[in-house]
Order: structure tokens, then C-alpha cells, then sequence
């Protein structure tokens, strides 16, 4: 029997990519699933998809970056599951550029969405995930240990998170919430076609060859996985564990490996400074 059958859980960044993924992925395991995005339509396409398998969804219209979105979108799920067991902080996006094409307003927009985006789904979802001493999953990444150069302010982003996971789990402890950090590669997700301003271009063709893309799907199982055994983290595609090693113990190495990479490399370009 599924650790996850029966349970409520609620993930932020549900319309697409890994997010869309694991929510389809913690139904199949038999979780009652909360899809909390700004896009309602996909949001309801993907509910209708979990009920047609037979499972139990709930599509919530929610913005991680407006206060009082995510305490409706809790209340709505214990309102109508009865209860929240696993609430997945997995909102987010990528600003993509050389620090000096940046602004101050670039790297605002970056932290607004990726770590403060995190903590609201965080202040909304404990008291509840308090009751059940349920699980709390913050989505990092790769980036979040190796830094890359041209990605100054994602990295930024995902080291806050990783930092603010890691203190999170040993506070929590004693009230029974375990902290689960998921940490992937590079999957198929909409996050490269995503410009600096958190728009996503559908039609964009995705810059990382396929070779290198974990299918979201799988990704979302091994992300599954961790979850229902409560693990400390999760590094997810085999390159994210070999970055993750080598910047562990050969820190040179990598740093050198991404100054030579960087050479050479055409500016991004998904620059883009419109306010969300």
C-alpha cells in the first residue's frame, strides 16, 4: 500500500512541467491533490485528467507572488479534503543572464517568486501539515549547489531555498513535519522557455538537447518517492548527481569547467524586463 494513499497534498506551480508531473504522480500513488497555478484553464485540463483515472483533484487558481493566495488555496483544500498531509512548494522560474545586462528589479522579480513565493506556500501550509505532522517538499536544484555562471540570480534563488530548507527541517522536528528538498537536474519542463520576466513561451524550442533531459514523469517518481519516505533530499538525473559530487570535493574543477563554458557562450535570449 502507498505511503501517499489517502493523504491530501496541495502542489504550487501545478500547471506544467514538474510540478504537472508530480501532482499526476502523487494521484497515481493514490494522494488526493490540490493544484494550486496562475493558469486556471490548464489547471481544470489537469483535474479533469486525475478524475478520469480515478482519483481525487482540486484546481485553485493561486499567484505564489500575491499575499492571502496561498492561505485560500490551504483553506480550500482542508475545506475540502478535510486535511493537508503534504503541501509541495514547487512554484518558480529561471532569470537568465550576465550580471551587468541585470537589474536590481531582474533579481527582485527572481527571489519574489522562487524564495518568498516558497515561504508563503510555507506560512500557509504549516499549522495545517502541524495537525497531521505531515511533509513539507521544497522544490531546489541542481543550481541550488553548483552555481553557473550567466544564471546569477536562479542560483541565488535556489541556495536561499536549500539554506532555508535545511533550517526549516531541524526547527520542525519536534513538531513532526518532515522537510524534503528535491533537487533536480535538468528536466523537460517549461523553465527554459520561461523568459526573465515569468512569461513562458510554449512555441520556444527548448535550448538543452534531449540526451540531457530527464522526462518529467520520471523525475516526478523519483520525486514521489522521496516525498512518501520523508527523505532529507533528493538529488534528481544522474549529471545532477555528478555536479552535485564533484562541486562537494573538487570545487576548482567545477568552477573552472563553468568559467571555460561560459566563454564563448551568446548571451541569453530571454532577457527580458517587463514587470510581472
Amino acid at each position: 500500500m502507498s505511503a501517499l494513499r489517502g493523504k491530501a497534498a496541495l502542489v504550487t506551480g501545478a500547471s506544467s512541467g514538474i510540478g504537472e508531473a508530480l501532482a499526476l504522480e502523487l494521484a497515481r500513488r493514490g494522494a488526493r491533490v490540490a493544484l494550486a497555478a496562475r493558469r486556471a484553464d490548464r489547471l481544470e485540463q489537469l483535474a479533469g485528467e486525475i478524475r478520469a483515472r480515478g482519483g481525487e483533484a482540486l484546481a485553485l487558481a493561486a499567484d505564489v507572488t500575491r499575499d492571502g493566495d496561498l492561505e485560500r488555496a490551504v483553506a480550500s483544500t482542508v475545506e475540502r479534503f478535510g486535511r493537508l498531509d503534504v503541501a509541495v512548494a514547487n512554484a518558480g522560474f529561471g532569470v537568465a543572464a550576465r550580471l551587468e545586462k541585470l537589474t536590481l528589479d531582474d533579481y527582485r522579480r527572481q527571489l519574489e517568486t522562487n524564495v518568498f513565493g516558497v515561504l508563503r506556500t510555507v506560512y500557509a501550509a504549516l499549522p495545517e501539515l502541524k495537525k497531521t505532522r505531515g511533509t513539507l517538499a521544497v522544490m531546489g536544484s541542481v543550481a541550488g549547489h553548483v552555481a553557473g555562471a550567466g544564471t546569477s540570480a536562479y542560483c541565488m534563488s535556489k541556495f536561499a531555498v536549500r539554506g532555508l530548507a535545511s533550517s526549516l527541517r531541524a526547527e520542525l522536528a519536534r513538531d513532526g513535519v518532515a522537510v524534503v528538498l528535491l533537487s533536480p537536474g535538468f528536466v523537460d519542463s517549461d523553465i527554459r522557455r520561461t523568459d526573465n520576466a515569468g512569461v513562458v513561451h510554449a512555441d520556444a524550442p527548448d535550448p538543452m538537447p534531449r540526451w540531457l533531459r530527464m522526462p518529467a514523469d520520471v523525475a516526478a517518481r523519483a520525486m514521489a518517492r522521496a516525498i512518501a519516505a520523508r527523505r532529507r533530499e533528493a538529488v534528481i538525473t544522474g549529471h545532477g548527481k555528478v555536479a552535485v559530487f564533484l562541486q562537494r570535493f573538487s570545487p576548482g574543477l567545477v568552477s573552472w569547467l563553468s568559467t571555460k563554458a561560459m566563454r564563448g557562450r551568446p548571451e541569453p535570449k530571454r532577457v527580458h524586463r517587463c514587470q510581472v
